[in-house]
């Protein structure tokens, strides 16, 4: 796309889609799919760090109220 040609302008869907261009069997993408979701699976499985909770509840302190949003 460039300066003259919109986006979702001619030829945007020209292209072929994702498991056509990267060359990949049906198998190893679903084999990588598994993979990736396994890995993921076990991230969030671990705890949130207490620093990272003691930065969300000093945020939550902080924050305004609604009534600092009124009009002005």
């Amino acid at each position: 796309m460039n300066e003259d040609e919109p986006a979702g302008g001619p030829g945007a869907g020209d292209r072929p889609d994702a498991a056509q261009s990267s060359g990949l069997s049906d198998h190893t993408q679903q084999r990588i799919g598994n993979q990736l979701r396994n890995l993921y699976d076990s991230v969030v499985q671990q705890p949130i760090p207490d620093r990272f909770r003691d930065l969300i509840a000093r945020l939550d302190d902080e924050a305004p109220s609604p009534k600092d949003f009124g009009s002005a």
